[in-house]
């Protein structure tokens, strides 16, 4: 469904939203709960119950997302070639919930290894065809909002699933395993709305072409690129929240606890990210992007020092308002710098940078803490996020003069 004039005149309605941005919302939300079940526990369980260390929770984390996003890569050269979206999704989405079964069963740390990559895989498998569907059905001029609504709903998700988690923690007196079998049953529903409840969206006009290569993909163009770089430096910036919850312990919570942070981070990035969306639509990206920079690096300083749980929370404020600011802008972005045909291409590169960025960067995190104690990776990480505001600052001004 594509527009031909973008953005709306004075005076006209806003297109709706349209089912299928709701729906997928919906997946992600009940994907989300399940994920977040498991997630926010994880990383006191590596290190509690199985003798991680802090490097080795950091190299899981961010072998996780490169494995997701080297996936997500191959799965968006393969929606621009095959047209289609909705079988890849349905993929993804089921290694994610099949996953959920080997957590629980797993007496070792290269059993959680393996439950965790065949996750990140159907991440990677689904991110992918899910945002091209939000972009197919979503006329340019809701765009950001559409975005902004599915980021919403998916953080829903992440603000009940911690809350479940220590629900279930205070009911079974702190057991870590039985949170991880009841994960399980969100993730089934996430996959019964999937297959039941979203329609393969209709082709872009003369969008389907014979002949997709590899080629086109490698030729995306300069502003989709500018947009990968930032993003690259952003998500060096902003490591695994793991960090964030080992720090939990520190800060004087017990394990039973600890997923509120959780909710507390995800109740701020979801309240801000639809809003955020929407306001994109009318003021453009680049401000709103400077200040998620700034709550980033105002989280990282809190939390480098956080000796006691307001301090913490206040971290993880900071930190949620930046997720807010950043998340669904990205992919916005990116949205609005890819001709249509590439769209698949453009977040495949996006992710698989971004994705070698994150592997990097959280096992960096994880050696300085270990190295050097738990407040050095968060004022490295506060440091790169000055740097990135600062890059940010003069693409938006190149953009502006291109």
């Amino acid at each position: 469904m594509h527009h031909p004039h973008s953005g709306t005149p004075p005076g006209a309605r806003r297109p709706a939203i349209p089912v299928t941005v709701w729906m997928l919302g919906v997946v992600s939300l009940l994907m989300d709960v399940s994920s977040e079940m498991v997630q926010t526990l994880l990383p006191l369980y590596l290190v509690g119950s199985l003798g991680a260390s802090a490097m080795l929770v950091g190299f899981i984390e961010g072998l996780s997302v490169a494995v997701a996003t080297a996936t997500k890569f191959l799965s968006g050269l393969f929606v621009d070639w095959s047209r289609r979206s909705k079988p890849l999704a349905v993929l993804g989405y089921g290694l994610g919930a099949l996953s959920r079964l080997f957590f629980p069963l797993a007496a070792s740390v290269d059993l959680i290894i393996l439950a965790k990559a065949m996750d990140r895989v159907g991440k990677g498998i689904r991110g992918t065809p899910r945002d091209a569907m939000v972009a197919a059905v979503s006329p340019p001029e809701i765009r950001g909002a559409s975005f902004g609504l599915r980021k919403s709903l998916d953080t829903v998700g992440g603000f009940v699933g911690p809350l479940l988690a220590v629900l279930v923690m205070m009911l079974m007196a702190g057991d870590i395993v039985t949170v991880f079998w009841l994960a399980a049953i969100p993730a089934a529903l996430a996959m019964a709305v999937l297959i039941f409840g979203v329609r393969e969206p209709a082709e872009n006009g003369a969008a389907k072409r014979a002949g997709f290569r590899l080629s086109q993909a490698l030729q995306l163009n300069r502003a989709v690129w500018g947009v990968i770089g930032i993003a690259s430096v952003i998500m060096l910036a902003r490591f695994s929240e793991a960090f964030v919850l080992l720090k939990s312990l520190e800060a004087g919570f017990s394990p039973t606890w600890v997923p509120l942070s959780m909710v507390i981070m995800h109740a701020v990035y979801g309240l801000a990210a639809y809003p955020v969306g929407r306001l994109s639509d009318r003021i453009g990206t680049t401000g709103l992007l400077l200040w998620s920079l700034a709550f980033l690096a105002a989280a990282h300083l809190v939390l480098a020092f956080a000796g006691s749980a307001w301090v913490y929370i206040l971290g993880t404020v900071f930190w949620g308002l930046h997720m807010g600011f950043s998340q669904g802008l990205l992919g916005a972005m990116i949205a609005g710098a890819t001709p249509d045909g590439l769209k698949g291409s453009a977040f495949g590169a996006f992710n698989l940078t971004t994705g070698a960025v994150v592997l990097l960067g959280n096992t960096a995190a994880g050696w300085f803490w270990q190295s050097f104690g738990s407040a050095v990776p968060f004022l490295v990480g506060a440091g790169l996020s000055l740097l990135a505001m600062l890059l940010l600052a003069i693409g938006g001004r190149r953009r502006v003069a291109a």
